[in-house]
């Protein structure tokens, strides 16, 4: 038996005492490291000082959940270098459009005015081409959009994309995954981006669909050697059918999107779809993550883009805006900010959370001081706590200045959409806060279609009737420790 001696126990005694009274030197050290390295970023103020606070005050469990979702790691340098390397194979294709861009872009100021500067901003920033000539549809809720898109895929002769953030086998998703399987035997070609964060369900039946001849990618697969990649996140629902006719919007695939009777919450959603040349914008940003997901190759010349008729489909103009961490500015956003200082009579927005930006905020303000009716409408209960409490700190700045908002009560307000002067919309898939302006790979369809704009200003209007209208008077009288909740939860608003 083994038995340490006098003068081995006094070395462990102190080694022991050292460490008792020297261990915080090295945590120390490791403290100012990590500070530094955030100040050296040169992040947004707020949320360095985010991430100080939680550092600081939340020890050992702040440095690991800033090592796992603070830092701006390798992979945003990745997204950037592809990037480039994307761009530069697509820009002599986009120099051969540049005149009859410039063409659309006349024709769409003569009908919004101003508003026009939109479309013109993305063109100019190269994000997405204006296009004319589409038809577009709004589509309220799952029980709208299933039901298109299942049709759309029952018909499909070509190929079909999928790009889901939540892909769900649950009785929506296998529905839709076995008609996928119909038409994969009859000749069609099915290809699924998944976000493997929100969809881990279909993921893992690899298997099942590449029996029935499914291609599927799992987008930024999330491991332990990945974690703290894994707060980038695909948060787009795109589907493209024969290159003529897509799906975008809010909407993922999960039976949570369909309202019945044996679903006690209300899921109110938009979605919106579109047929025509605007379509060749989303079928190559699909191609591009296709790549960035490494997908097998395949060309966008063998069938895969639109081919505009004699006869056009509509009279619809569309962009998009796109960004995720790559992208050198966040173009949702500043396309938004462009409509809002473009406004002149009215802004209606929807959005499930609503942690702004300075500049959103401001320009949101700003509008209603001009004499803009700027309506705001955000859920009276949210899924995540966090966030709703954070959400309502941002609001008393809004409604000092005139801002209505309205709390929705009927269910899960979960749409993102805006519409200013009933002429130009935005529907997609980006909510009014920090992760999806500058972390999350994002999209939103920028339209200008007189009828589809009357549709959302008569949605918002009847979605209204389910809401509360907030006073200033009232919400100065909520409970000091409510108001006291809205700000400490504010504090961590720049990481949610």
């Amino acid at each position: 038996m083994f038995v340490l001696g006098n003068a081995t126990i006094d070395i462990l005694h102190q080694i022991g005492a050292f460490i008792y009274q020297w261990y915080w030197v090295p945590l120390l050290l490791v403290y100012v490291a990590v500070i530094l390295t955030i100040l050296i970023e040169n992040r947004n103020p707020s949320k360095t000082i985010a991430w100080v606070l939680v550092i600081v005050f939340i020890p050992i469990v702040g440095i690991i959940t800033y090592y796992l979702f603070g830092q701006k790691f390798r992979k945003v340098k990745v997204f950037r270098v592809q990037g480039r390397e994307r761009y530069t194979r697509l820009i002599r294709f986009w120099e051969q459009l540049s005149p009859l861009m410039d063409d659309n872009l006349v024709v769409i100021k003569q009908s919004v005015g101003q508003l026009s500067r939109v479309f013109t901003f993305l063109k100019n920033q190269r994000v997405a081409p204006p296009t004319l000539h589409n038809e577009v549809r709004l589509l309220i809720n799952g029980e709208q959009k299933f039901p298109a898109l299942m049709e759309a895929i029952a018909c499909a002769q070509h190929h079909i994309h999928l790009e889901y953030y939540i892909f769900d086998t649950d009785g929506i998703g296998n529905r839709i995954i076995d008609l996928l399987a119909e038409r994969v035997s009859a000749g069609v070609t099915v290809r699924i981006i998944a976000d493997d964060f929100g969809s881990p369900g279909l993921n893992r039946q690899r298997k099942r669909l590449a029996k029935a001849g499914i291609e599927l990618v799992a987008f930024l697969p999330v491991t332990f050697t990945s974690l703290a990649n894994s707060n980038y996140r695909n948060h787009r629902k795109i589907a493209i059918i024969d290159g003529h006719t897509a799906f975008v919007g809010g909407i993922n695939i999960s039976d949570r999107y369909i309202n019945d009777q044996r679903k006690g919450l209300f899921w109110r959603d938009s979605a919106v779809r579109i047929r025509g040349e605007a379509v060749n914008v989303l079928q190559t940003q699909f191609w591009i993550n296709w790549y960035l997901a490494e997908g097998s190759s395949f060309s966008l010349r063998d069938g895969y883009f639109y081919t505009a008729p004699m006869v056009p489909m509509g009279r619809a103009a569309v962009s998009f805006a796109f960004c995720d961490p790559g992208s050198v500015a966040p173009f949702n956003m500043e396309a938004l900010l462009i409509g809002i200082a473009e406004a002149e009579k009215s802004i209606q927005l929807c959005t499930p959370y609503f942690i702004p930006s300075d500049e959103l905020s401001t320009a949101l303000q700003l509008a209603a001081g001009s004499g803009v009716n700027v309506e705001l409408m955000l859920p009276a209960r949210s899924d995540s706590f966090f966030v709703q409490h954070a959400s309502f700190s941002f609001l008393k700045p809004l409604l000092a200045r005139g801002v209505s908002v309205y709390l929705y009560e009927k269910g899960f307000l979960h749409a993102k959409t805006a519409c200013i002067d009933g002429k130009l919309a935005y529907v997609g898939t980006v909510n009014l806060d920090i992760r999806s302006f500058y972390i999350n790979f994002e999209v939103s369809a920028v339209i200008h279609d007189d009828a589809l704009c009357h549709q959302l200003n008569g949605q918002f209007e009847r979605d209204k009737q389910d809401s509360t209208l907030l006073t200033m008077d009232g919400w100065l009288m909520r409970p000091r420790w409510k108001r006291g909740l809205d700000s400490v939860c504010r504090l961590l608003a720049p990481l949610l």
